[in-house]
């Protein structure tokens, strides 16, 4: 039986990726993406609602599905400040996860870091880590994590950092072998496909999926 699959984070770079896999899986038939800005697919298993985050009765009415996807994503330079990046990266995802559940979703995938650790002196690892703890206590039949380093592929957004990182990680591959293999960077189309791929997999209880194991 064709599933739903809900979406969050569809405008991103790996979020982009998911939401064409999704489309074009044979395993949904519909895919509701949550967005701020409207998508221009026209692919007649999408439903785009376009929201904010702040309206619950529209989220409620939005989000009845199978399996959640989730690839939202900032950083503390564009969010403006370390509480504006933690309601996107934390705060909208575990409330969505929390609406879904209620709607009955079975699954929550998930798009978290290398080196996310709810005890991490660094900011950003911390609330991955910290999102990571929640969802594993909300109940769902599957939480499956992935924790993917660098992210490689072509932004709408400018990151200037990362894009340096980007140029490095790839006219210098050899940087990341041996004990540092685990950091090299993570082609973003690849990825789309391993989310949608685990979520086929008959998994329970939670699955975390570290950046070795998405490269192979």
């Amino acid at each position: 039986m064709a599933k739903t699959a809900l979406i969050i984070g569809a405008t991103g770079l790996v979020g982009g990726h998911c939401l064409n896999e999704l489309l074009a899986s044979p395993a949904y038939d519909k895919v509701i993406a949550l967005t701020r800005r409207k998508l221009d697919s026209t692919n007649p298993k999408l439903v785009n609602v376009v929201t904010n985050f702040d309206d619950q009765d529209i989220l409620i009415r939005n989000v009845a599905c199978d399996d959640v996807y989730c690839a939202m994503g900032t950083t503390i330079a564009k969010a403006g400040s370390k509480e504006a990046f933690k309601q996107v990266d934390m705060i909208i995802p575990l409330m969505i996860a929390r609406l879904a559940l209620v709607k009955g979703a079975k699954k929550f995938i998930l798009v978290s870091s290398i080196g996310a650790n709810a005890k991490s002196l660094a900011f950003y690892t911390q609330v991955k880590g910290q999102l990571e703890e929640a969802l594993k206590q909300l109940g769902f039949q599957a939480v499956i994590i992935f924790r993917p380093s660098l992210l490689m592929g072509n932004r709408n957004e400018k990151r200037t950092g990362e894009a340096i990182a980007q140029f490095v990680a790839k006219k210098m591959p050899f940087l990341f072998a041996g004990p540092l293999k685990k950091y090299a960077g993570t082609p973003a189309d690849l990825l789309g496909k391993k989310l949608v791929a685990a979520a086929q997999e008959k998994t329970t209880g939670v699955k975390i999926i570290e950046n070795e194991e998405i490269l192979k």
